[in-house]
């Protein structure tokens, strides 16, 4: 069977690595300025929370990079790939592990990025598989990054401006810069999604505005609810948060998932999976993916019922009588909408008569994602060249296009 083929590297690649760069550099300074503004308002718990999150998420998003940096390490054809001075890390195992120690890994996947996607586009230099192989992986952790720090910010700023009753400038940038992030990463990560299916299946930028609409639709009411729960009953809100996070990562263990090349790894993984799904659906298994996408969507909706219920009869009428009901009333209906979005999607965009590459005979017909022969899956270059195919992202993909 002919191998199926996917886009090389172009011109919108570079750009959205430029965009990403940039928007990686505005959500960093606008958190520096807001941990400023805190310290200096004498907010000190705020700063510190603040401080905290950052810390933990850049801790995150750097383990990732390194990981998977040390698993690249031993594919074929890796190094013959970054030999030359077009990356910049390259094979540099010293270089590489100060930087990640650093907190500057990801920042350095960026700028390697745009410069090997220079090379490749502008310069009309070799190296297309490699700069895709690097846009894929930055969408992961951009994403990672989203869910890790840009949402649990954008409910904490939401949070102290209800808690105050009261908004600065520096709050509104924050609140912005987020949203912006986490609008950006759900555009970019679908892109890279886009980019495995074959060029008969190609879907054009509606099915990326209705994926947008559609998660848009159903994290900001989540995460609405989760603030105006947390403006009442904060102690309470931090059990709630402790006690899915568990459950939701102890379902990623029970699901099987094979993401990661080390048990340290997956386990990082299933944790990071527990945090996405206390905002977001993220599939990380093929198989019955319809019913486990119901059962986690209806236990979703109960509970933000429940908190924002608890945020009525706990709030304060006064503080609250401008815009007390309209939240009631406009929260569940973004969330039915975004679910009916979510329908949309599934109905009139999702490609499902494209299936993936065929099995090794013998095996049999549900076999995980994981073990799916990605052999025949190759960069337009002209030539074969799937032995630095990004199997994090096609497995991502798999499991995406399989639903």
């Amino acid at each position: 069977m002919e191998g199926a083929t996917f886009s090389k590297y172009s011109w919108i690649d570079f750009v959205f690595s430029v965009i990403g760069v940039c928007t990686f550099l505005v959500d960093w300074g606008s958190d520096v300025w807001l941990a400023a503004e805190f310290y200096r308002r004498g907010d000190v718990i705020w700063f510190w929370v603040l401080v905290g999150l950052l810390a933990l998420s850049s801790f995150v998003v750097q383990t990732f990079s390194w990981f998977w940096f040390q698993y690249d390490r031993e594919l074929p054809g890796f190094r013959a790939q970054t030999e030359g001075a077009a990356v910049f890390l390259g094979d540099r195992v010293k270089i590489s592990c100060a930087l990640h120690v650093l907190q500057l890994g990801f920042l350095c996947r960026h700028i390697s990025a745009i410069r090997q996607g220079f090379r490749v586009w502008w310069r009309k230099e070799g190296g297309s598989e490699y700069a895709v192989y690097q846009t894929h992986d930055l969408s992961m952790l951009r994403l990672i990054e989203t869910f890790c720090e840009s949402a649990p910010q954008l409910t904490m700023m939401i949070y102290v401006m209800l808690h105050t009753n009261k908004a600065r400038t520096v709050q509104f940038v924050s609140i912005a810069a987020s949203t912006t992030s986490i609008a950006w990463m759900v555009v970019d990560y679908h892109r890279s999604l886009r980019a495995f299916l074959p060029d008969k299946a190609k879907q054009g930028w509606g099915s990326s505005l209705v994926y947008f609409l559609w998660n848009l639709l159903l994290i900001a009411p989540r995460v609405a609810a989760l603030a105006l729960c947390a403006s009442v009953l904060s102690g309470y809100m931090a059990a709630h948060f402790l006690m899915l996070w568990s459950a939701f990562a102890l379902w990623a263990w029970r699901q099987g998932t094979d993401f990661m090349d080390s048990v340290t790894g997956e386990w990082l993984y299933r944790a990071t999976v527990g945090l996405i799904w206390y905002f977001s659906w993220f599939n990380v298994k093929d198989g019955q993916t319809r019913s486990r996408s119901a059962i986690y969507h209806s236990f979703i909706s109960t509970d933000g019922a429940i908190l924002l219920a608890t945020w009525w009869c706990h709030r304060d009428p006064v503080q609250t009588q401008s815009y007390a009901l309209a939240l009631l009333i406009a929260l569940p209906l973004f969330h039915l909408l975004g679910l009916l979005f979510k329908a949309l999607y599934y109905c009139c965009f999702h490609p499902k008569l494209w299936r993936p590459p065929a099995r090794d005979p013998g095996l049999p017909n549900d076999l995980p994602d994981a073990h799916v022969s990605l052999r025949d899956l190759s960069i337009q270059d002209g030539a074969l060249s799937s032995r630095l195919l990004n199997k994090r992202m096609a497995g991502n993909f798999a499991r995406f296009y399989s639903e």
